[in-house]
């Protein structure tokens, strides 16, 4: 990733940028996430849920600081060095952290060589590939709301008046709540259960999201992107327990990189048609309101698998 961002900053026609990024995020950000996630939430196996918010809680201050901080570097020194800075920073510090990650202990149930399965498998009365299935459809629909405050608050705030720079501070401060948010609900996850924490930070993000086309001042913004960010943030920590808990250990990794899938798909779809909207009617109105209908068709689909959970588990203990 960081040897595609480095190439970037050098690059001279658009269809290097997009044989660039592809590269990066197939081969780095995708390669990086859903092992990363799955390794964290191995090695705790009680209280996961918190575990994960403070792991996901990086990504937070990641998604907040690097635009703010691109967005300086690119005034003092142009994209072309932003992204070049942007790259030697991303080899120098994750390449070490890679190195240092270790594989979670395996906990044995018997003595027979390689039997060393988990004891926190889950008891879920639904197949693996159904719950695969159900949550990537659902992280689809919620990361296209997500996306669109995410990519195009920026320009949003700058069609109202104001600098480069001010935007990005909003959007910083966005991610440094959504980092207490993670933390608070993945906590909330352990005290309630993954699927219902799930559904209130999707709750939260679909109620306020389009709230951003409401605002015309900067001090405005400032206090909504407070209130929204410490609830949206608990979508991705929600959405990462939810897979932890409802999957077997030895499809974890492989059903977070599907639901990861789902979820960046989202996030193409929806910043794709942000700015189409935009560019058709010179307004974010119908851009944001594809948003909060986005979210609405999530929570209708985490509701039912809530739901067929309960009844599922309800007719197996009335059966017993």
């Amino acid at each position: 990733m960081g040897l595609c961002i480095l190439a970037a900053s050098r690059a001279d026609a658009l269809w290097q940028f997009y044989m660039l990024f592809f590269l990066g995020g197939f081969l780095g950000a995708g390669a990086i996430f859903a092992p990363l996630v799955a390794n964290v939430g191995n090695w705790f196996k009680s209280a996961p849920g918190l575990a994960l918010g403070i792991a996901s809680a990086g990504q937070a201050l990641g998604q907040g600081s690097v635009p703010f901080g691109i967005a300086v570097l690119i005034g003092a020194m142009g994209w072309r060095g932003a992204l070049a800075t942007m790259g030697v920073i991303m080899l120098v510090a994750l390449v070490p952290l890679a190195m240092l990650i270790r594989q979670p202990p395996r906990r044995t149930l018997d003595d027979t060589p390689g039997n060393t399965v988990a004891d926190d498998e889950p008891t879920v009365p639904i197949p693996p590939n159904a719950i695969v299935a159900w949550l990537g459809i659902a992280v689809l629909f919620c990361c296209i709301c997500m996306s669109v405050p995410l990519m195009h608050l920026v320009p949003l705030i700058q069609d109202r008046g104001f600098s480069l720079e001010e935007a990005g501070s909003v959007v910083f401060l966005m991610m440094i709540v959504a980092i207490v948010g993670r933390v608070a609900f993945g906590k909330l996850a352990d005290m309630i259960g993954a699927v219902r924490a799930y559904w209130i930070a999707s709750c939260w993000q679909t109620l306020l999201v389009f709230g951003f086309i409401q605002i015309e001042t900067l001090d405005a913004f400032y206090f909504f992107v407070v209130i929204y960010g410490f609830g949206y943030a608990g979508v991705m920590t929600g959405l990462l327990v939810c897979v932890r808990v409802l999957t077997p250990l030895a499809r974890r990794a492989s059903a977070l990189g599907i639901v990861g899938l789902f979820g960046w798909l989202g996030h193409g779809i929806g910043g794709y048609q942000g700015g189409f909207f935009f560019d058709l009617t010179g307004d974010y109105t119908l851009s944001y309101g594809n948003a909060a209908l986005a979210g609405v068709i999530n929570l209708i689909i985490v509701g039912s698998l809530y739901v067929t959970i309960a009844r599922r588990r309800a007719a197996l203990a009335f059966a017993s």
